[in-house]
């Protein structure tokens, strides 16, 4: 349909499209050759990007190039081309949106498509579909539906359409595509772009600093921010996302190596007055892998931060138990609490955590080495609401730790011992006999766990869900006992004689 239009409106007026920068490379073969009045330099149509559509590919990777199958099928495809602009974006900028179909050219498409057998033209559907269709769209493609016709170009820039931008892929230019996109989205309103409340770039290794600083300055009303995996972003552009746009509530960094700390500028910082504060926004905050992050950034974050609910520094192993200490301080308000294979935290370190005492609902502490019964008694005995813990490879918890929990913690829906090599049929009972809610339990290399355990188990818990004994003693009658009581339980096994 787009190269159908484009076709027909060459003669009505020249210079509809130009492109600037070279052409990415194509898979499946299509032209990649510009038309004549391309542009040879990004400064000469500088003025004309405030009104144009950003190409699909800035949105997608040069082997998913969406320009392609618009291109004209005649034109011959470069080979050499598709070598040495594979650093490159194609951008292609209309100086006008595409001009509507003559109604010569409408009157012919019914005919044909009328005798092809088409009940109702795609064309005569209400604005309100099409923009139900296009809200399911992802943000390449909603730029490609952009290029097709007049209409089309007015609904996919719909503001409603814009709350959210997703990007992906390892060789995409982020940055380029942040900057052209916020540029269209603050066409009406200059400068500023009020629409966007989500960006997520998880995994866009090229996004820089740059990116989240044109996000930053244009974008005050971003709610949700993910950024997993983009390890050349640092501190210097969060503390301007997190100053800049006062309502970001959900902010996802992990995997952002370079980034060690949460706080506001210090030029915002001066502007507040102590009665103010200095506080952000951010409920939910995931720094896994931020291998940098020690317990002066903690505290730093724990002061700013203090709504935060949900907080995941999985993997922060420089953290110890005194970052803990001020993250209690400053925010009692945590739910969900992650400290996984953070190695230096001990029974001391979970004394802090159950200050946090009827609001913890959630806390993992996988692969904690220096934890015992001594910290899973002081979770127990103050968090008495916990629905979920996971204590994976904590080996010097036993059986008088799970009585704790099970006598402390009644509500308990899912409980990970996997690797704990000290707890037995003893500490199993109990617990079956006071968390009947429990739904996931893992066992995973539980040497001292037998058939017996296993049996009182599914005897109390019905509603069992998930149950892991890979890598354990589990007879074969234990296990049929096991579906046979909890039929809606998935047993997760390494005995070769049950199926």
């Amino acid at each position: 349909m787009g190269a159908n239009n484009g076709k027909q409106s060459g003669s009505e007026g020249k210079g509809s499209s130009s492109i600037s920068s070279d052409l990415s490379s194509s898979t499946d073969q299509t032209s990649t050759k510009a038309p004549k009045n391309a542009a040879t330099s990004e400064d000469s149509d500088l003025s004309m990007r405030t009104l144009s559509t950003p190409s699909p590919a800035l949105i997608l990777p040069p082997h998913l190039h969406p320009l392609s199958p618009l291109l004209p099928p005649s034109a011959p495809f470069n080979s050499s081309s598709s070598t040495s602009s594979s650093e490159t974006v194609a951008m292609v900028h209309a100086t006008s949106p595409p001009p509507l179909f003559s109604a010569t050219h409408s009157r012919r498409r019914t005919t044909r498509d009328h005798h092809q057998g088409a009940s109702v033209p795609i064309d005569l559907l209400p604005d309100h579909i099409f923009l139900d269709v296009f809200a399911r769209l992802p943000t390449n493609q909603l730029c490609r539906c952009a290029r097709v016709c007049r209409r089309w170009y007015n609904l996919a820039w719909d503001p409603r359409l814009w709350r959210s931008i997703r990007l992906a892929g390892d060789v995409l230019h982020v940055d380029r595509a942040l900057r052209v996109l916020t540029r269209r989205l603050c066409q009406d309103t200059p400068n500023v772009c009020l629409m966007l409340e989500t960006l997520v770039a998880s995994g866009c290794r090229r996004l820089t600093d740059r990116g989240l600083l044109t996000v930053a300055q244009c974008c005050p009303e971003l709610r949700r921010l993910e950024v997993a995996g983009c390890y050349n972003v640092s501190n210097d552009a969060v503390f301007e996302v997190v100053s800049r746009c006062p309502n970001l509530e959900h902010l996802d960094v992990s995997g952002c190596s370079k980034v060690t700390c949460i706080s506001l500028t210090r030029e915002v910082s001066l502007k507040l007055s102590p009665m103010h504060g200095q506080q952000i926004s951010i409920r939910y905050l995931d720094m896994t892998d931020c291998l940098a992050l020690e317990d002066e950034g903690l505290h730093t974050i724990a002061a700013h931060c203090t709504q935060l609910t949900h907080l995941y520094l999985r993997r922060c192993m420089r953290l110890t138990d005194e970052g803990l200490r001020y993250l209690v301080i400053y925010c009692p308000a945590v739910r969900e609490l992650s400290v996984s294979d953070c190695r230096y935290v001990s029974d001391f370190g979970l004394r802090e955590i159950a200050k946090l005492e009827g609001r913890l609902r959630y806390l993992s502490v996988a692969h904690c080495g220096k934890i015992t019964d001594v910290g899973v008694r002081y979770v127990a005995k103050y968090c008495s609401r916990l629905r979920y813990l996971n204590a994976r490879g904590c080996e010097g918890l036993t059986d008088h730790g799970l009585e704790y929990l099970a006598k402390s913690c009644p509500k308990l829906k899912s409980l990970d011992i996997g690797k704990c090599p000290l707890v037995s049929d003893a500490g199993l009972e109990l617990l079956a006999l006071n968390c009947f809610n429990l739904k996931r339990l893992s066992l995973k290399s539980c040497e001292s766990i037998t058939g017996r355990g296993l049996q009182v188990v599914a005897a109390n818990c019905f509603d069992l869900q998930l149950l892991n004994v890979q890598d354990c003693d589990a007879p074969l009658d234990a296990l049929r006992f096991v579906k046979r009581h909890c039929k809606r339980c998935v047993i997760e096994h390494t005995n070769p004689a049950f199926f």
